[in-house]
């Protein structure tokens, strides 16, 4: 049964191929081949039996389905994964697979793959969203427009400098998820108790070649502590908020009776099925959509902190479910916000009638220099 009625309103296609069953698999069988040729190459099962283990993970097909029912029942992917394995291969490379490995090894290593190549397609559209604004906000930095406070007019702003308050707020939201998954998304490698066991001394080695072939750092392993999976979660809940902040503004401003700014017309976008005078902000309405499913979704990852001793029940087997969700709404958000910071269109006629008629004076302070400063900072 496929969502895509429900999941692409509000993601993309990139995104969702990031977390679809065929990447999951992809990188699971990725994992089991690396580990083969790693404690290979280290002498600890013969090379005949990694370059099987190896050849049958590039060629296995396995219908998504029929491994998701039995996963199901064995509580992980990594158990009926690894009986399909074994049950395909000679009996010397049937006990070289998952050796010193367990289920959350896979798990862990798997999401810690997918993360990265998220957040990959999240950077392209993220800067596409700052180059647009810091754009606008230089054009319009000496634009008199009546500012608002508790949805009331307030004194006149630069209007390029509500553009640069939201360029700065989403660059530094997207720096700081960075910073979250240069140092969370790693290599997870420690065995059934996180002792590497098993492994004759050698379990470092294994670890260091088989981080380096799945291309993820070389960490201890993690899996009885998720504070670095809660901090990529919480990052990227603050990224979308930071977009919701941009999409809330932009909504209000494209109000009748306001009419300072909307989002460029795109074909079969905006539009309503009952008033065809209608133009509607929907690159907001997904994002600003986005931005309220966050919180709860972080609210449960933070909750699994608490893990039970080496290996926690059902703390961390909700995270992947609520990370990909807020990966997917992550990218509808940053996707639709690059649109309308390449394309937002500003109507100075109507930014100067609504300050005319707000009665204030035209006085935006040192508006200029607070938007130059503000795009120095974005640009760190």
């Amino acid at each position: 049964m496929s969502h895509w009625l429900r999941s692409r309103p509000a993601s993309t296609d990139a995104m969702l191929a990031v977390f679809d069953d065929d990447a999951t698999l992809r990188h699971a069988l990725a994992f089991e081949a690396a580990l083969a040729r790693a404690e290979a190459a280290e002498g600890l099962i013969g090379i005949d039996a990694a370059e099987m283990i190896a050849a049958l993970c590039g060629t296995i097909r396995i219908e998504p389905a029929e491994l998701a029912a039995e996963a199901a029942l064995a509580g992980t992917l990594a158990i009926p994964l690894v009986a399909r394995l074994r049950k395909t291969l000679p009996e010397a490379a049937a006990k070289a697979l998952h050796k010193g490995a367990t289920s959350q090894d896979l798990a862990d290593t798997v999401l810690a793959r997918q993360i990265r190549a998220a957040v990959s397609l999240l950077q392209a559209d993220l800067g596409r969203t700052v180059e647009g604004l810091a754009l606008l906000a230089r054009r319009h930095a000496a634009t008199p427009a009546i500012g608002r406070t508790l949805l009331q007019d307030a004194l006149p702003i630069g209007f390029g400098l509500r553009i640069a308050q939201w360029q700065a707020g989403i660059a530094a939201a997207g720096q700081r998820l960075a910073r979250e998954v240069e140092s969370g998304a790693v290599l997870q490698f420690g065995g059934a108790a996180g002792t590497r066991a098993g492994l004759a001394g050698k379990a470092e080695a294994v670890a260091a070649r088989l981080a380096a072939e799945l291309g993820l750092p070389n960490a201890a392993p993690w899996h009885g502590r998720r504070e670095a999976i809660a901090g990529i979660a919480s990052a990227l809940a603050i990224l979308i908020g930071a977009l919701g902040k941009m999409a809330r503004d932009v909504s209000l401003l494209a109000q009748n009776g306001i009419g300072e700014a909307r989002e460029p017309a795109v074909p079969g976008r905006g539009g309503s099925s009952a008033m065809a005078h209608k133009r509607n902000p929907t690159a907001c309405q997904i994002t600003l959509s986005a931005a309220l499913r966050a919180p709860g979704l972080v609210a449960g990852i933070l909750a699994g902190l608490p893990a039970e001793q080496e290996r926690g029940l059902g703390g961390w087997q909700a995270e992947g479910p609520a990370l990909t969700e807020l990966f997917l709404v992550a990218a509808g958000a940053a996707e639709a916000m690059a649109g309308v910071a390449e394309g937002l269109e500003i109507d100075e006629a109507a930014i100067a009638r609504n300050l005319e008629q707000a009665g204030l004076g035209s006085d935006i302070g040192e508006s200029e220099a607070l938007v130059a400063a503000l795009l120095r900072g974005a640009d760190r």
